[in-house]
């Protein structure tokens, strides 16, 4: 029932424009992939392609007019002139549907299933003291269910909408016009940057099936490697290009402007960002797992990124080793509501 009204109050967001976009990257892929795997030079050149891809399509998925929609103004200013401070969470999707039959999902567009929802919900409840005045999401619906579910667990209970920058129309369409409406709501920035790795040929098969087919030490290492894609597929360094670099280009300036970000993505393109934030090596970030539905806090502090931890035990303020001001956001909201 769940995932059945969000569908509807998401609507048909993807327009043609993403699809192309998606499409053309996808078109690049498969003529790099050729050249990738023949020699390293070719990797090169397809890194050089993505990350002309991505500045080009650049426009299509700038959020500097829509974040402005509606920051936590009354409970994060203060504190953030003082202290040059933001909260940025991690979460990886709940499960879905594709993950609780084994398949390989990549790219394909699958919802969350019913324990999928309810991680979603739990990971609301781990975060609703935390301060979030902008979310980023991917294009995948199991992606944006999580971050919608979770923030209905939310303490201050503001409204997320998402913004529809596809083109004018859509955004003419889609305009708010009530002052405090806006304040009451979170914008939701959906990117295709920010997708799951594409699997290639090994969207939709059995995990099992297909190990017994190719071999355990063939699958190993197109799903652990860091260079390596499956077939007519991406590697995690080539999805490693287009996320980070998103990152940088769309997500770290709203961090430098005080605004407290969260990212609901998937497995891969979360590892990426991770091995950014924490300077990890290529071999370092193979061994990296994220569990599905717990959501991870850094702070932004001084141009640099410190974990404070995930949610593991009964009370998330002792697990994520709140800073002041982040105690200090907790005891407004209890004196408000």
């Amino acid at each position: 029932m769940a995932a059945e009204v969000y569908r509807h109050a998401v609507g048909t967001f993807q327009s043609h424009s993403y699809l192309n976009n998606v499409n053309n990257h996808q078109q690049k892929l498969r003529n790099n992939l050729v050249r990738f795997l023949v020699n390293k030079d070719s990797a090169i050149y397809s890194s050089r392609s993505n990350r002309s891809l991505i500045r080009s399509s650049a426009s299509q998925t700038s959020v500097a007019d829509p974040v402005s929609l509606s920051p936590s103004r009354s409970l994060t200013n203060d504190t953030n002139k003082k202290s040059n401070e933001a909260a940025l969470i991690l979460i990886r999707h709940g499960e879905s549907l594709w993950n609780e039959k084994n398949l390989f999902t990549g790219c394909v567009d699958v919802p969350l299933s019913k324990k999928g929802i309810d991680e979603a919900i739990e990971a609301g409840k781990r975060i609703s003291s935390i301060p979030v005045d902008v979310i980023f999401t991917s294009a995948l619906i199991r992606a944006q269910m999580t971050a919608m579910l979770a923030m209905t667990q939310h303490r201050r209970k503001k409204v997320p909408i998402i913004i529809h920058n596809e083109s004018e129309q859509a955004r003419q369409w889609s305009q708010v016009f009530s002052e405090d409406t806006k304040k009451q709501s979170i914008p939701v920035i959906a990117s295709w940057q920010l997708n799951e790795r594409m699997y290639g040929e090994l969207q939709g098969l059995n995990k099992q099936e297909t190990a017994d087919r190719y071999g355990q030490e063939q699958v190993h290492e197109w799903r652990r490697s860091y260079d390596t894609p499956p077939p007519n597929g991406e590697s995690l360094e080539m999805c490693a290009e287009r996320a980070v670099a998103y990152f940088r280009d769309q997500i770290e300036p709203q961090l430098l402007s005080g605004k407290n970000v969260m990212i609901a993505a998937h497995g891969n393109s979360l590892r990426s960002i991770i091995m950014y934030l924490d300077k990890l090596t290529s071999q370092e970030v193979i061994s990296l797992e994220l569990s599905t539905g717990i959501p991870m806090l850094y702070i932004f502090k001084e141009g640099r990124f410190i974990r404070r931890g995930s949610p593991i035990g009964p009370k998330e303020a002792g697990v994520y080793a709140y800073t002041k001001r982040l105690a200090l956001y907790r005891q407004k909201l209890d004196e408000m509501f």
